[in-house]
């Protein structure tokens, strides 16, 4: 089982996703275990969770102690040699890829600090080893929306979360995008499914796939190597 700690101000923000779809059948079917850690619930007496950066600046940045009480508690549970990762997300990280939900399925525990504010205290990074990942160059209001999504990536691929066959053929689990797909109706809106895709003839099929995600892949994401 893969356990999922996320330490967030807003676990009201994640608690239904966690339980829906995908993620919340995989939690149904024993395949992962995901906590919600408020960090509102590690203040000490009239602690803030925030102030103001050193240096000056606009903005606040999240402190350090309340973050630490519950990594240290998390860590403090947690098994002898037990594979992990520490995640942070920020805005300022390495861009999410599929290779990191691959990564992070095969351990036994993820750890994610969600970031709100200006940040969090850059020492938390170096203090527990965290990496620090992006959803992309955007910048959003809390980590959040990039934990649930990281959370959700790396949840698929467990074994008994999905069809194997349906993973196979996604987007990024292979060098390429994916091809084009069509259901009925074959006509709409004097829009037409590719004869080929009606054709029947499976070998045609694969074949024409395979040159609509090279095609895609080239328009789209020039950088990814296309399907062999």
């Amino acid at each position: 089982m893969l356990r999922v700690d996320i330490v967030t101000l807003f676990p009201e923000l994640l608690g239904p996703a966690v339980s829906l779809s995908i993620l919340g059948r995989a939690r149904e079917r024993g395949l992962v275990e995901v906590r919600l850690h408020n960090v509102l619930d590690a203040l000490d007496g009239a602690e803030r969770a925030d102030d103001r950066p050193y240096g000056g600046g606009p903005g606040m940045v999240m402190r350090l102690e309340p973050l630490a009480r519950i990594l240290d508690t998390i860590l403090a549970e947690a098994p002898a040699g037990e594979r992990r990762a520490l995640v942070v997300t920020s805005a300022a990280g390495r861009t999410f890829r599929q290779a990191d939900a691959a990564r992070f399925a095969a351990l036994e525990r993820l750890i994610v600090v969600c970031g709100r504010y200006e940040g969090i205290d850059e020492r938390l990074v170096s203090l527990y080893g965290a990496e620090e990942l992006s959803l992309g160059d955007f910048v959003l209001t809390g980590g959040e929306i990039p934990a649930l999504a990281f959370v959700d990536a790396t949840v698929r691929l467990l074994d008994g979360a999905l069809n194997p066959a349906s993973l196979e053929a996604e987007s990024h689990q292979g060098a390429g995008l994916d091809a084009p797909a069509y259901t009925r109706p074959p006509s709409f809106r004097d829009e037409a499914v590719p004869a080929v895709l009606l054709s029947g003839d499976h070998a045609k099929i694969a074949a024409w796939r395979r040159e609509q995600s090279r095609a895609r892949t080239a328009a789209r994401r020039p950088y990814l190597d296309g399907p062999p």
